[in-house]
């Protein structure tokens, strides 16, 4: 038997009925529920990030959502402090945490105890890596990571900046890699049991979903959501209009690509990171999936038998 406390993970990729059944499960096992979806933290953004409304809800407490202006930068250190704040409320209630969300880092560094250290990075540091990469030589850069933490760059593509470039500071500002610091945080352990399930789909059947929901959002204003956003934060917004969605609107608010591009490329896009969601949580063995074209009720009877 294990005495820590359960927390339930309901993740899987963008589409997949995340949402809907974590709601039918809350009701059902008098749970609430902690967001990790690190696009859906941000107010004004609802459209866009698929942000359940209060009616969907159906009366279950949801924390983590809507919680920070789309002009402040978030990171998984803050989101990990705020979710075991948000779990530790629900059981003081006597209630069930059910952690929902395809951000896997995010679910990451709660079910692995991940420690991601509020570290202070220098500033003069980190303009010197864009320069070198406004001057092509991110190549080099990758080289200069892969040397310091040859474990973490298997992971990271010769093109991803914002990876290649953390591996540095993180090493600059410690003096140790990447893959030291997460191995010294989890020394600290992990204070609850967290079962974690995903939804699985067949490919053909999860694009076709993510094609329609890219159509809904667009009837439900998706554009005119990016316009307010921009009228009301202007270009204040770094990380928030970086989103799936934001982006490509903007482009095209911006004239650089037609309307019928701008869809295209949302859907495209959306496929693509729903590929990569699905290989980030296949990566945990322990992960029990769950057939997304089941009937809700169904799953939650394989939820419950497994929590048993």
């Amino acid at each position: 038997m294990n005495s820590k406390p359960l927390v339930i993970v309901i993740a899987g990729p963008t589409a997949s009925g995340k949402t809907s059944l974590s709601i039918e499960l809350a009701k059902k096992i008098n749970g609430e529920i902690i967001s990790a979806d690190s696009m859906q933290i941000y107010k004004d953004m609802n459209i866009g990030t698929a942000k359940p409304t209060v009616e969907e809800m159906q009366g279950i407490k949801h924390y983590l959502i809507d919680c920070i202006s789309p002009q402040d930068r978030y990171s998984v250190s803050q989101y990990k402090g705020q979710a075991i704040k948000a779990i530790e409320e629900v059981l003081s209630k006597n209630k069930v945490p059910i952690v929902v969300g395809g951000t896997g880092l995010y679910i990451d560094s709660l079910i692995y105890g991940i420690d991601f250290q509020e570290m202070s990075f220098d500033e003069n540091y980190r303009l010197e890596l864009e320069n070198k990469v406004k001057e092509g030589k991110l190549n080099e850069l990758y080289e200069k990571a892969k040397e310091i933490d040859p474990e973490a760059i298997e992971k990271i593509s010769p093109n991803d900046k914002k990876r290649i470039l953390r591996i540095l500071e993180i090493y600059k500002a410690t003096g140790k890699n990447k893959t030291e610091q997460n191995k010294e945080s989890l020394k600290n352990g992990v204070p609850y049991n967290y079962v974690v399930f995903a939804l699985n789909w067949d490919r053909a059947d999860l694009y076709d979903r993510i094609n329609k929901r890219v159509d809904i959002m667009l009837e439900q204003g998706l554009i005119k959501e990016v316009e307010k956003l921009i009228e009301k934060y202007g270009d204040t917004m770094p990380t928030a209009m970086q989103g799936l969605g934001y982006k490509e609107v903007k482009e095209y608010l911006d004239k650089k690509i037609t309307k019928e591009e701008m869809i295209e490329k949302i859907k495209q896009e959306t496929r693509r990171y729903a590929k990569r969601q699905l290989t980030w949580f296949r990566k945990n063995k322990n992960t029990i999936w769950l057939d997304g074209k089941l009937d809700i009720n169904k799953n939650i009877e394989i939820i419950l038998e497994r929590i048993k």
